[in-house]
């Protein structure tokens, strides 16, 4: 009688595990999820396949998740090979004709085939496509604000326009829809079919809050927007819109589009968005499914809450 016994104690705490989640499945289920996948989840095998496992977890839990990518260091290396300069401005990849076409290879053709592949070795769930499929997004040129100054960078899009039809059939057939943060030109009169380069992490925000997300999570190489960086490596677990507002200007130019990110998406109906560690294996799932939560968690201010943050304690 002793082997079963053993048996029953070695599996109690996976069942403790699974207990623990009970309250959170139950609040997000049916919830959409945009997942903004980056960093240093994009370039380490094991972060990656960790990242698809996640991402299908949560599709089979009965959430509704979206991937938006971007593509930093395979863009980086591939301009690189074609001896084209990486240059950055308040944080945004100077975007030429030329690197454009790099951008558009190396998102479209590289980095969201190996996720969709990745995602769909759980089976038949994940279909790729840009912001230019279907008039998922539109953007107008964006230039770069520099002391003051307006400053070009290139072929860099300003999304004005989400149209979120072909993703909510996606998610509504069961489909994983992954997004590469290309847009096309909103205006009418492009007759080159000119296309836009967009920040992944404002790409992730506004297609979260015109899907009228429940959750945008943003994927980093760091644990969350620290208090008082470089003095101290203290995260803040969780702060109000109005709260993060005050610390933008203070904020290294590389977090900049993460928390203005966040910022658009809890004024425009999203209930929460988070920074959370990418570096972190299974960090998505940490961040959902247990009680401490891990990186930083962005709230509507009180008065324009209502009771979105209900649910949303540490």
């Amino acid at each position: 009688m002793s082997q079963p016994t053993a048996r029953k104690h070695t599996a109690l705490p996976k069942a403790r595990i699974l207990i623990e989640a009970l309250p959170w499945l139950t609040r997000h289920h049916g919830k959409t999820v945009v997942i903004k996948f980056g960093g240093n989840a994009m370039v380490d095998d094991e972060l990656k396949a960790a990242f698809a496992q996640d991402v299908v977890f949560l599709r089979h839990a009965g959430l509704r998740p979206v991937v938006v990518h971007g593509g930093g260091p395979q863009i980086s290396a591939q301009l690189d090979r074609h001896g084209l300069v990486s240059e950055f401005k308040a944080g945004l990849r100077v975007t030429t004709d030329e690197a454009m076409d790099v951008v558009r290879m190396v998102l479209a053709g590289q980095v969201q085939r190996e996720l969709v592949g990745l995602l769909n070795r759980h089976g038949p769930l994940a279909v790729g496509m840009t912001g230019e499929d279907a008039h998922l997004m539109s953007a107008t040129k964006h230039f770069a604000e520099i002391d003051g100054e307006q400053v070009d960078i290139g072929r860099v899009g300003q999304i004005t326009e989400i149209d979120t039809g072909a993703v909510q059939a996606l998610l509504d057939d069961g489909r994983i829809p992954v997004v590469s943060s290309i847009a096309r030109s909103a205006d009418a009169v492009d007759e080159g079919g000119q296309v836009y380069n967009v920040n992944a992490d404002t790409a992730a925000a506004a297609l979260a809050a015109a899907l009228g997300a429940e959750t945008l999570m943003v994927l980093t190489d760091v644990e969350g927007l620290y208090a008082d960086w470089p003095n101290s490596d203290e995260v803040i677990s969780k702060l109000t819109a109005s709260e993060l507002e005050k610390l933008l200007p203070e904020l290294a130019s590389g977090m900049v589009p993460k928390m203005e990110g966040c910022l658009h998406a809890v004024r425009n109906g999203v209930t929460t968005a988070r920074v959370i560690d990418g570096r972190v294996q299974h960090s998505i799932l940490l961040e959902i499914f247990t009680d401490e939560g891990i990186g930083t968690m962005v709230l509507p201010d009180p008065d324009n809450a209502n009771d979105k943050a209900e649910g949303a304690d540490r």
